[in-house]
């Protein structure tokens, strides 16, 4: 399909819109793939806040380019897909990862901050636990210092209480006569 010189303009500048406004971006290769397993995939992304697009090779790396991302045709040389990470970064790495294991879909590399990032290093991001569970293990690592504290500054008038309780729980000792 033959796109006129104004339609590439627009992909260009929906191209280097979504790189910019993305956490990060996974480039992808296909095989076979079938109008199904697209929109399967597609509809994940989305559920994540995240985009999936078949995209033209030679517009994406004039993007790249117009975006300052360092590029030298690294990713775009067959048949490519990208996903774009708007929200969560390591949950769309999640789902690209899931897709690879298939014999439709491969990893070929992505972006970060406009650096390009390796297959191995995707594959490390999408291990990482999901947003909500990293923001309550970073909250429990600041915590326990702060509760320990506590506990070792109330501990000495803890036990005073205790030694005090009990010393007034005692009977009184018969008087001697």
């Amino acid at each position: 399909m033959a796109f006129t010189k104004q339609e590439k303009k627009e992909l260009i500048a929906g191209y280097e819109k979504w790189l910019k406004d993305s956490k990060a971006a996974y480039v992808m290769s296909y095989h076979k793939m079938s109008v199904k397993d697209i929109q399967e995939l597609r509809a994940e992304a989305r559920e994540i806040g995240g985009k999936l697009h078949v995209v033209k090779n030679t517009l994406m790396n004039l993007a790249l380019d117009n975006v300052s991302f360092e590029n030298k045709g690294l990713f775009f040389d067959e048949a490519s897909i990208v996903a774009f990470a708007f929200e969560d970064a390591p949950s769309l790495a999640k789902i690209i990862k899931k897709a690879s294991s298939t014999d439709i879909f491969t990893i070929k590399g992505g972006f970060m901050d406009g650096v390009p990032i390796e297959v191995n290093q995707i594959e490390a991001l999408a291990k990482l636990p999901p947003m909500p569970q990293m923001r309550a293990q970073l909250l429990a690592l600041i915590q326990t210092p702060a509760i320990q504290l506590v506990r070792t500054i109330t501990e000495p008038a803890r036990q005073v209480a205790a030694v005090v309780k009990a010393y007034s729980e005692k009977s009184p000792a018969p008087a001697a006569g």
